[in-house]
């Protein structure tokens, strides 16, 4: 709707509106309003505190204070060494090593950090892009080491590239050969993990870089539809990795334009996902989405407006539904 030349809306806005085609109902094409029909009335989103300390234990500690205290998934905050694929004693990791996330050097450093964490149960999502085929590796290797098989894994590895190249400046390899790694992890889990989310899209790093929320939006589905692109390149079916994608948004205080940003991506990707290669099951067409509240708007001098701040923008997460929030 467009309000009048005064500022209000009236019912004259609505002239035209459709409301199966312009809106829809929460579960149903093109899912403006959710990818669930009852969403959270039935299912809770995922609550994960994105966490790591300097060491492996120091972080496995704290883990199971944050699941012992209600949340239920975990998010690994790794240190520069590691999303860049450098040991914490090369020359180029000095002054960065457990300065910024858990520094994970090796098998062992990766079984210390997940030393008694239910992986057959819990979800684990870890934010990591250039070196992310490595960490899933490593994944994979601890959980059959606990006698839990990669099909039975969930959670999410970060593995976006390209956003690394638009915004957080984290990348080890030119652009090809990191989507050629991309592509290969959406291939090999999409016969050996099915639950686990292969990528997740990510517009947070590139509105905390100075983004607007159109530019966010813009810059992060595009990113998805070329990966999408470089899938089918590879020879995979749409609708055998299209449901594994995930995306990953940033929560501002502009109430409104969040609650608008979310419904407008929704549309966006169904619409495009039909257009471009009308895949057979739904679940290719649905932009499922996790949330974090934004950083850039904090303050370390006004801890108790951070605390409101984080709680309008949390509430914008739930207001256009969606399966996974944290908060920062």
């Amino acid at each position: 709707m467009i309000p009048s030349e005064d500022g209000i809306y009236t019912p004259a806005d609505l002239a035209g509106f459709d409301y199966m085609r312009d809106l829809g109902f929460p579960g149903e094409f093109p899912y403006t309003r959710g990818p669930q029909p009852t969403m959270y009335r039935a299912r809770p989103w995922t609550v994960r505190m994105f966490s790591g300390f300097g060491s492996a234990a120091e972080t496995n500690r704290r883990f199971k204070y944050l699941l012992q205290q209600g949340q239920t998934g975990l998010s690994v905050a790794f240190h520069l060494p590691t999303l860049l694929g450098y040991d914490s004693d090369h020359p180029k990791a000095r002054g960065e090593v457990g300065k910024c996330g858990v520094a994970i050097d090796s098998l062992a450093d990766m079984e210390t950090l997940l030393d008694g964490i239910p992986l057959d149960n819990v979800s684990t999502s870890m934010t990591i892009n250039a070196t992310a085929i490595v960490a899933l590796c490593l994944y994979i290797a601890v959980a059959e080491k606990h006698g839990v098989p990669p099909d039975e894994l969930r959670g999410t590895v970060q593995n976006d590239i390209l956003k690394e190249y638009i915004a957080q400046k984290e990348w080890a390899f030119p652009i090809k050969p990191s989507l050629r790694v991309v592509v290969d992890t959406f291939e090999w889990c999409a016969s050996n993990m099915p639950a686990w989310n292969t990528i997740s899209v990510s517009g947070y790093h590139i509105r905390e870089a100075g983004a607007t929320a159109v530019q966010e939006l813009a810059f992060t589905l595009i990113d998805g539809l070329t990966y999408v692109e470089e899938g089918v390149r590879r020879g995979l079916k749409v609708d055998e990795f299209v449901p594994r994608l995930s995306f990953f948004w940033d929560l501002h205080n502009n109430f409104f334009e969040e609650i608008a940003k979310m419904r407008a991506a929704r549309r966006i990707w169904a619409r495009e996902m039909q257009k471009r290669y009308q895949p057979h099951d739904p679940r290719s067409l649905i932009l499922r989405a996790h949330m974090q509240t934004a950083g850039v708007t904090l303050t370390a001098q006004q801890p108790l407006n951070n605390i409101a701040r984080v709680a309008l923008q949390a509430l914008a997460a739930t207001m256009p539904p969606r399966p996974s929030m944290r908060a920062r």
